[in-house]
């Protein structure tokens, strides 16, 4: 079996209009930089999109919310995207923010196929309200939801052509979890290597779980923020 695509345009060409896409990174760390360029090339609109970030302006998941291809966010934390503030102080864009233990945590229960869970995060705030809650050893827990998707894009650092995949330190955050939630997973990695070069021990997203791979080129890898001393 061999699940390569040719190119990050045949990959998102998969993508309707309206899809929900979880894309994996962490700030710009292990974004899937090629796919999020070419499905602005193509024009996908009215997306879901499930992100720890929204990216910033002029790179990542930025440059969907600025040609306005997203309709919706599900998010964590986007204090780095000007334009994703303005689009959503001006209710242009629909909004979910959510915890980011309770982000990662319904993620796994999408992909772990369970049904919900109890966490005390968030009880008693704008992020419990219509939602259940239940006392359970005189403390106070919130009923949270799986996240799911019609797609996720990751990025990985090595992939074989059976999709089995290797990511590279932090660039490994949100993206082995998202490949578990979505009903098609596409990965693109910095490099394609054949069956069997992978040691086992080292693959953290086993094969079954990725749909397509791709080679990506001309990573940027930006810095969100550069500290110096």
């Amino acid at each position: 079996m061999n699940k390569v695509l040719s190119s990050a345009a045949d990959a998102v060409a998969l993508v309707p209009d309206g899809a929900t896409i979880m894309m994996g990174g962490f700030g710009l760390c292990g974004i899937p930089e090629n796919l999020i360029a070419a499905l602005r090339a193509r024009g996908t609109k009215g997306l879901t999109v499930i992100s720890n970030n929204a990216g910033v302006d002029d790179f990542g998941i930025g440059i969907l919310l600025r040609a306005r291809q997203v309709r919706k966010m599900i998010s964590t934390y986007v204090g780095e995207n000007k334009e994703f503030e303005r689009q959503f102080l001006a209710g242009e864009l629909d909004v979910e923010l959510v915890p980011q233990g309770t982000f990662a945590e319904r993620i796994r229960a999408g992909g772990a196929g369970i049904g919900g869970f109890f966490t005390p995060t968030g009880y008693g705030t704008l992020a419990s309200e219509g939602k259940e809650t239940r006392t359970i050893d005189g403390r106070d827990f919130v009923l949270e939801r799986p996240l799911h998707a019609d797609f996720a894009f990751v990025k990985g650092w090595k992939g074989d052509r059976l999709g089995n995949l290797v990511y590279r330190r932090t660039a490994r955050n949100f993206n082995p979890v998202m490949a578990t939630a979505a009903e098609v997973t596409i990965a693109e990695v910095e490099e394609i290597v054949e069956p069997g070069a992978i040691d086992p021990d080292h693959v953290a997203t086993p094969g079954i779980f990725v749909r397509h791979v791709l080679q990506g080129e001309k990573y940027e890898k930006r810095i969100e923020k550069r500290t110096v001393r």
